[in-house]
């Protein structure tokens, strides 16, 4: 069923934030605590050594193109190169195994001028047949049922052209706007073409070969993974602190879910890193000389994204109403802490073409005065009745980040105080994820990460995963369409500012905090960084004093 927009006014709301959606359009900034592990006494970075690294989750699969998860892939994009690269600080693409690109007028093809002498861990030559090989299998093979954000990014895609073997050409059937910036994802990453011969479930398992400064050593699923260092490495991303190989001999991932137990073992040496740092983690690991280090994720922050085909989440009324129920800023302070922010729109903060949104504030009377009008009455128990039906609805989530039970907990109590009973669901990430493509849930709690505000066409489209399971909204199809067809970047900043406008008047999406990466470094781990998108960049850390 078609969903009801919740207000007419939001495209005069929209023109003041048109200004500074242009600037974050090309501004990509780290937030937070220390956003790069780094000593400056450790000396000059020393090659070798192993660094241990504990995952909160295991990852879901060895390939980078099905990854999807943060655990995931800080282990993924080590073994695989992009051919662009985007920069953390200022969110420019950067070559990286293409040398230049050139773009048609429309941005419906693509050219990418590609380096000479790189070569897979398999020994075989990455040439344009490679590229091509890689993006067929996204859209033929896998598919989005495996590589749901690969396909994303490929939607229109008419195939590959080798031009020479160091030239491809990349078209799609109509202005593709976003490829550039997907191009640098891990998702579209390059294997080799035995590789990308292998079936989705095979290239799961590790056996597969990339050009990147690591390769797989050992993936053990649900337990560990070892990387090794790729020896004669020398054409990284030109956003390297370094160039040839990467320093590290070795990285250790070992899945360690319990977070008592990944901080104890980081204060005593047992680990060099961990993910998922607690609030109240930070002063045993400062303690043992170690650091805290944090990003904003770009993308769509934490939400709810109700199904508006079932329960109460049908009536746009109920919708608009969640949104000033939750009070933002006590889930950041009392669950999350100060490297945390709370969500101000349906993109987060770091996202380029970001705008803060007036209506995601917390106002429980006036939530109340939504739901009076509206008909929903309070029952004896405090929770609001219509027409004989409970305003409670279950929310489908797993604890693919550590703080999301008790992140959905306060929420409960908070929606509770102005009458919707919250129930929460807590399923595994398989699950979660089955359901999810099943569109078997009221509402679902999640993010997703990426530095491109194209996200809201994927997430949000009618041809993306719509786990709204919405029908046609012409105002918003037609921004997201535009946006996509849009090169200036003034321009198209303009058009995602009013989409995120329009996901909120239409209760697409319900959004609570932001997700930061929390990463608790130990005093021997130097250099350590984020990636554009808020994920780990292995090829510059050093151990040093070992």
């Amino acid at each position: 069923m078609p969903s009801v927009p919740l207000s007419s006014s939001h495209r005069g709301r929209i023109a003041a934030g048109i200004g500074a959606a242009a600037v974050l359009a090309t501004a990509l900034t780290a937030c937070g605590g220390g956003s790069s592990s780094s000593s400056a006494d450790a000396g000059p970075p020393q090659p070798g050594g192993t660094l241990r690294y504990g995952l909160s989750q295991a990852p879901t699969c060895a390939d980078p193109a099905q990854s999807g998860t943060n655990q995931t892939i800080y282990v993924a994009r080590q073994v695989v190169d992009s051919l662009t690269d985007q920069d953390p600080e200022t969110g420019e693409l950067k070559p990286w195994l293409a040398e230049s690109w050139d773009t048609d007028a429309d941005a419906s093809s693509f050219t990418f001028h590609l380096k000479e002498g790189v070569t897979f861990s398999d020994g075989t030559p990455f040439t344009a047949e490679s590229v091509k090989k890689n993006l067929d299998a996204i859209v033929n093979t896998l598919t989005g049922a495996k590589a749901a954000l690969g396909a994303s990014y490929l939607t229109g895609y008419t195939g590959t052209t080798v031009i020479d073997p160091q030239t491809a050409q990349v078209d799609f059937a109509a202005p593709n706007a976003q490829f550039l910036q997907a191009s640098s994802t891990p998702q579209l990453g390059i294997l080799s073409d035995a590789s990308v011969a292998k079936s989705a479930e095979e290239r799961c398992t590790g056996n597969i070969s990339g050009t990147g400064p690591f390769t797989y050593a050992d993936y053990q699923q649900d337990k560990s993974v070892t990387l090794a260092k790729r020896a004669g490495y020398n054409w990284g991303s030109d956003v390297f602190a370094h160039d040839g190989e990467a320093y590290l001999d070795t990285i250790e991932f070992t899945v360690v879910p319990e977070s008592g137990v990944r901080t104890g073992s980081l204060s005593s040496g047992q680990l060099d890193a961990i993910s998922d740092a607690l609030p109240q983690d930070a002063p045993q690991i400062e303690g043992a000389g170690g650091q805290v280090l944090t990003t904003s994720n770009p993308g769509t922050p934490f939400g709810f994204q109700p199904n508006v085909t079932r329960g109460p989440l049908v009536d746009p009324v109920v919708r608009s109403a969640l949104v000033p129920a939750i009070n933002r800023q006590e889930l950041v302070d009392t669950v999350l802490g100060p490297n945390f922010k709370p969500a101000t729109s349906t993109l987060a903060s770091r996202t380029p073409g970001y705008v803060a949104l007036p209506d995601v504030t917390y106002d429980p009377e006036k939530a109340k005065s939504i739901l009076d009008q509206a008909g929903w009455v309070p029952g004896a128990d405090g929770i609001r009745e219509k027409g004989g039906q409970k305003l409670a609805f279950p929310v489908l989530f797993s604890s693919v980040f550590a703080g999301n039970q008790a992140i959905l907990e306060l929420v409960q109590q908070q929606l509770r105080a102005v009458g919707v009973d919250l129930q929460l669901d807590l399923v595994s990430t398989p699950e979660a994820t089955a359901r999810q493509n099943s569109k078997d849930f009221d509402a679902t709690y999640y993010n997703s990460t990426r530095a491109d505000g194209d996200i809201l066409r994927t997430q949000f489209g009618l041809e993306g995963r719509n786990l709204n399971s919405r029908g046609p909204i012409p105002a918003l199809d037609d921004v997201l369409a535009k946006q996509l067809a849009t090169t200036d970047p003034a321009a198209r900043s303009a058009l995602v500012a009013d989409a995120q406008q329009q996901v909120l008047d239409n209760g697409l999406w319900i959004p609570t905090v932001e997700l930061s990466q929390a990463i608790g470094a130990g005093p021997n781990v130097q250099d350590l960084k984020f990636e554009a998108s808020a994920r780990l960049q292995f090829f510059d850390t050093w151990i040093s004093g070992r």
